[in-house]
């Protein structure tokens, strides 16, 4: 089996971005800069850590460089689901930091709750809160 490893988060804006992630899932960010870019000039990389001890993964966000999804339609990439412990109380951090409901909370018989929201540069992302005994 091949484990996801990285993922990467595009943002018109990297500190919007950051302080969204950062106030509602309290990740934290490390800036990386270097040389030889892709246009042979330097970069900037953030870096994200989301990791708890072996859950989870790490990933990385940078400057969009092509166009967001379009509004009202359904992802268009990989999108990735964040586990909560509490669906709701995530759920109102999110709108409350300037993200928006994509698609309504719905129970998965089995499974948890599952809905599906965009962040603040329009990048859509699930929300996972598990049934009691279901491991992720």
């Amino acid at each position: 089996m091949t484990p996801l490893v990285h993922f990467e988060i595009m943002a018109d804006d990297l500190e919007r971005a950051k302080k969204f992630y950062g106030d509602v899932f309290g990740w934290e960010f490390s800036v990386w800069k270097g040389e030889n870019g892709p246009d042979g000039g330097s970069f900037e990389y953030t870096m994200i850590m989301t990791k708890v001890g072996e859950k989870g993964i790490n990933g990385g966000m940078m400057k969009r460089n092509a166009p967001a999804p379009t509004e009202g339609t359904s992802a268009n990439a990989f999108v990735c689901t964040m586990e909560v412990a509490d669906y709701d109380a995530t759920a109102a951090a999110i709108l409350a930091g300037g993200g928006a409901l994509q698609m309504p909370k719905m129970d998965m018989a089995g499974v948890g709750f599952l809905g599906y929201f965009k962040d603040t540069e329009g990048n859509l992302f699930g929300l996972m809160q598990p049934e009691a005994g279901v491991k992720m």
